[in-house]
């Protein structure tokens, strides 16, 4: 069985790792624009991984103007075979309080001004998100979680918002009728893309307020989310550090088949897709290509 690669893709609060070995800050080119910031290189716990910091380190750019595509395309050109996603999210559940780490095992996509898809006019392909978050590094993760001793939840839905506003009140009462566990702005399209780029993805989503739906959070701070932010990022590395150290040993793969998941999603036809389409999307979808 080939390495894998573990990508990082750190969110508010998490900009950088320690302990990587031979570390590099390298710049990639995409055609899909400018990355979010250099990629960190290096191994850690024996396999190689690359660092993103979602927002740019120093946090300069909101999680509209993030450039998903450039993001994703960068990873894997980088050779990333499992993103594993530090976010900071809002709680809509009263058990999981601020601290808690949730390995979520499902979205709903509410966002609206983003590029969503690698794909589209000159080369049309149509991914299966019914299962978006891979179990394989879910697993890994909670193992992770439980050996550090940090407070978490296994499975959940996370609800990707637009901002950069927060929720109104209507807005984190009405997730909550729908049974959401964590409101969160980055996730979407990440998550769809990695699909697209036959990554396997997984979310740890660290809890740092109630949202504003809590009678004694009825207003989120920035301040107090800053708080929680810098609590939790070291448990976040911690959990890194033991994913990395576990990817390459882990014995099963309870969701193999993302990797060819572009084999069924294709629908244009070669002799129909457009050429300079294909040129872009050479990184996320050459294998298939090749394939023929």
């Amino acid at each position: 069985m080939s390495k894998k690669v573990l990508g990082v893709v750190g969110g508010s609060g998490v900009y950088a790792i320690d302990g990587i070995e031979d570390a590099e800050w390298v710049t990639v080119e995409s055609p899909w624009g400018e990355a979010s910031d250099q990629v960190l290189t290096g191994k850690l716990g024996g396999t190689e991984v690359r660092f993103l910091p979602r927002h740019g380190r120093g946090h300069k750019q909101t999680p509209t103007s993030i450039n998903y595509r450039a993001n994703i395309d960068s990873l894997k050109r980088l050779g990333v075979t499992d993103i594993l996603s530090v976010s900071a999210c809002g709680s809509l559940k009263e058990e999981l309080p601020p601290g808690t780490f949730v390995v979520v095992d499902q979205f709903i996509d509410r966002t609206f001004a983003r590029e969503k898809s690698f794909f589209g006019p000159g080369c049309v392909a149509h991914v299966s998100m019914a299962h978006p978050v891979s179990a394989f590094l879910g697993d890994i993760a909670e193992e992770g979680l439980k050996s550090l001793a940090i407070d978490h939840a296994r499975g959940g839905t996370y609800l990707a918002m637009e901002g950069p506003q927060f929720s109104t009140l209507a807005e984190s009462e009405l997730y909550r009728s729908w049974g959401c566990s964590v409101i969160g702005m980055t996730n979407m399209p990440e998550a769809k893309l990695a699909r697209e780029s036959e990554m396997r993805y997984a979310t740890v989503a660290m809890v740092t307020d109630y949202d504003c739906w809590h009678p004694d959070h009825d207003n989120v701070d920035v301040e107090i989310v800053i708080k929680t932010l810098l609590e939790n990022a070291d448990k976040a590395r911690d959990l890194v550090k033991h994913i990395a150290g576990r990817l390459n040993e882990w014995p099963t793969e309870p969701d193999c088949g993302t990797d060819t998941v572009l084999d069924t999603a294709l629908i244009t036809p070669p002799d129909a897709r457009d050429p300079a389409v294909m040129t872009k999307l050479d990184a996320v979808a050459g294998r298939v290509f090749a394939a023929g």
